[in-house]
């Protein structure tokens, strides 16, 4: 892989969504999921919520380094926050 330019951070973040997804997969096929409805405006499931929880975590990631030049291990754990919150009452 040393044609891309992996930093630590780039690493370990694309390890976390790579092993949430062999989770959700292993937890999907163990236990299929059923739609709710919680706080979003729309009926969804696991895998859609995984999904908004990935692209709110990008977003606060982008916004995080537009806006201020503090440790992004801050803005990653807000991300995590984002996605327990998601995934949970999402």
């Amino acid at each position: 892989m040393s044609w891309m330019a992996w930093t630590p951070v780039t690493a370990i973040f694309f390890g976390c969504v790579a092993l949430m997804l062999l989770i959700m997969g292993l937890w999907q096929a163990a236990s299929p999921t059923i739609p709710r409805r919680g706080f979003l405006p729309l009926v969804t499931t696991r895998g859609d919520r995984l999904f908004i929880s990935l692209l709110g975590a990008a977003y606060i990631h982008l916004a995080w380094l537009a806006f201020t030049d503090a440790s992004i291990y801050i803005a990653s754990a807000i991300a995590v926050v984002w996605l327990l919150i998601v995934m949970r009452w999402g």
